[in-house]
């Protein structure tokens, strides 16, 4: 797991709170011995007189016990999981799981240019009343029952279609729809690794990439990123140094940068892959917001490595909770398994609407005006993060999202801090960063940023 920092030098309260976080970390689980008292004053750089008085007030409260002759253990039972608790240790304000809150929790009358997704506005709104009425009227639509097992064919069908068009061959026997993409990672999680098992990931990634991997307790390694994909040298020294499990990573349009994967680097990853036993892991949600396909993960003869997730919550609506996951044959009846385990079925009613919406063209049209859309929001999304002096790290040809440099000086973290309390909703740097090294960075959404309030919120913030 990842180190969890010292508490300050001296401080009886800072040892008790680095005891409990370890704790809520699971990191040390019930019976675990504590470290003498020699041990941990000599690790934290604290007298032994202050670790004598933190693990007795910790007995004291429960949270260990004496064993006589033996030393101090971790209490049970086991700590309810916090997984605010597990990782690099944030500022509550700014963490990767109070982010999403913020983004969900705030008014309609908060700026959101640090969200993940496509204003209401931009969605198809009268399409999916269109489709729910035409539902309600099919007899034959699922309107109370479960789905099957891997989801109605229909969809299932109407998916491999759509990714054909794509240039990307998948046979309908190969998808199980979820109820969102990060469902579908979930299962791939529990499917693949076990608790300490190592992970890659991109530095910086999606920020519930993080947070998903905390929960199923993995072993967390950032691969530094650059416009064309992750650093080879970095992502070799990994593949040698923790042997991980898999790789994750958004292929195209990236979040938060907005890179595109070159071909070069997926095929050197596929080499890599084989060559070091690794799983690759494409979450590819932000397809269809490209106007020319980048390269992929997936080839023909890397099927059986690579797992593919998609999703319908940024491209089409997010109360239409609906994902799919794309794997080979042998893994795809366990998987079910684990989905029917854990929810029993998907949402046929949903299932049932998404594909009325692909079948008669809608979705394809509305997805056609998006990328349109974003193309003229995104240069001025860049002339006044410019005029502030937020610099673009890179210039996306497509998607929602611009990676930033902050002014010298300026710390992503305060500024977000600083903007809820004007109801302005900001991505700070190292919500993305495993290794806590953006602090100078900001994602911001493009599509998010017409509020004719924004220029003036960014300016005063940057200024105070």
């Amino acid at each position: 797991m990842d180190t969890l920092p010292s508490p300050p030098p001296g401080r009886t309260a800072g040892l008790m709170q680095f005891v409990r976080r370890r704790i809520a970390a699971r990191e040390w689980p019930p019976g675990t011995r504590l470290p003498s008292l020699r041990g941990m004053a000599l690790q934290q750089g604290v007298s032994k007189s202050t670790v004598v008085e933190a693990y007795d007030r910790l007995a004291a409260e429960g949270a260990i016990q004496a064993r006589a002759g033996a030393g101090f253990y971790v209490a049970g039972p086991l700590a309810p999981l916090a997984l605010a608790e597990i990782g690099p240790r944030l500022n509550r304000q700014i963490d990767p799981l109070w982010v999403s809150r913020q983004s969900l929790d705030l008014g309609a009358q908060a700026s959101k240019p640090g969200c993940g997704w496509l204003p209401d506005s931009w969605m198809p709104q009268d399409a999916i009343r269109r489709a729910l009425r035409q539902v309600a009227r099919d007899p034959d639509a699922p309107l109370t029952d479960y789905a099957p097992a891997l989801g109605l064919p229909t969809l299932r069908s109407e998916i491999a279609r759509h990714l054909g068009t794509r240039g990307l061959a998948v046979d309908p026997r190969h998808i199980l729809l979820t109820d969102s993409g990060t469902q579908a990672m979930d299962l791939l999680c529990r499917f693949l690794i076990q608790p300490g098992d190592a992970v890659l990931v991109d530095d910086p990634c999606y920020f519930n990439f993080l947070a998903l991997l905390r929960a199923h307790r993995a072993h967390i390694i950032g691969v530094p990123h650059d416009p064309d994909g992750p650093d080879m040298d970095r992502f070799e020294a990994a593949l040698r140094e923790h042997r991980p499990r898999f790789y994750l990573s958004n292929t195209g349009p990236h979040n938060p940068t907005g890179a595109r994967l070159s071909a070069d680097k997926a095929r050197r990853i596929r080499a890599l892959a084989q060559a070091h036993d690794l799983i690759l892991i494409e979450d590819d949600i932000f397809g269809d917001f490209e106007s020319s396909p980048s390269a992929r993960l997936t080839a023909d003869d890397s099927r059986d490595r690579v797992a593919q997730v998609g999703s319908f919550s940024k491209t089409l609506s997010a109360s239409l909770r609906c994902g799919y996951l794309i794997a080979r044959e042998d893994w795809l009846d366990a998987l079910a398994d684990l989905r029917t385990a854990t929810t029993f079925s998907g949402a046929g009613l949903t299932q049932a609407v998404i594909a009325r919406l692909l079948r008669d063209g809608a979705w394809q049209q509305h997805t056609r005006r998006l990328r349109q859309r974003l193309a003229r929001a995104r240069p001025r999304a860049v002339r006044l993060l410019n005029a502030l002096d937020v610099r673009p790290w890179h210039e996306p040809e497509d998607g929602m999202f611009l990676w930033c440099r902050l002014p010298a000086g300026i710390d992503g973290a305060r500024l977000a801090q600083a903007g809820l309390q004007q109801g302005l909703m900001l991505a700070p740097g190292n919500v993305f960063s495993q290794s806590q090294s953006a602090g100078g960075m900001m994602r911001f959404n493009v599509s998010q940023m017409d509020d004719p309030r924004l220029p003036d919120r960014l300016a005063t913030l940057l200024k105070s």
